[in-house]
């Protein structure tokens, strides 16, 4: 695993870890507490700018991401999705809808894998679905880059 890719996976590791602490726990203040958190990790602070990235997309996005996570989970009532699906899910819709960087195929990829780090044996199938449903509406080739 290349150096980039690794660093991108321990990037959505963290995000995934933040994105369940402040939805189990609203912080007052949040740009004290993205702070706060990614300072505390293994790495300098710098090095997690694509999970901030991504942070300031999804929370700027959240209610479009997840009026789409409701759509998507027909069977299942929003506030009944495990809190870390729903971190990966909106992580994951997020980059598949506003990441033209990351082929989707390799986003989905990253979801499963990160759901079986994280979550339960059947989330990664729930994942899965739902983001291959939002891969299949997205009008942009599925395994490449755009730029």
């Amino acid at each position: 695993m290349s150096e980039n890719v690794s660093q991108r996976h321990a990037n959505r590791q963290a995000l995934v870890q933040f994105l369940y602490m402040i939805e189990m726990n609203p912080p007052e203040e949040m740009t004290d507490s993205i702070r706060m958190f990614f300072e505390s990790r293994e790495h300098p602070r710098v090095w997690y700018g694509y999970a901030e990235e991504l942070l300031a997309g999804i929370l700027d996005e959240l209610d479009s991401i997840d009026a789409r996570i409701g759509e998507l989970a027909k069977n299942w009532e929003f506030g009944r999705i495990a809190r870390t699906d729903l971190a990966i899910l909106r992580l994951g819709i997020y980059e598949i809808l506003h990441r033209e960087d990351v082929p989707p195929v390799v986003v989905i990829d990253e979801a499963v894998e990160l759901s079986r780090e994280f979550s339960t044996e059947k989330s990664n199938t729930f994942i899965n679905g739902l983001l291959d449903r939002v891969m299949q509406e997205v009008e942009r080739p599925n395994r490449e880059r755009l730029f």
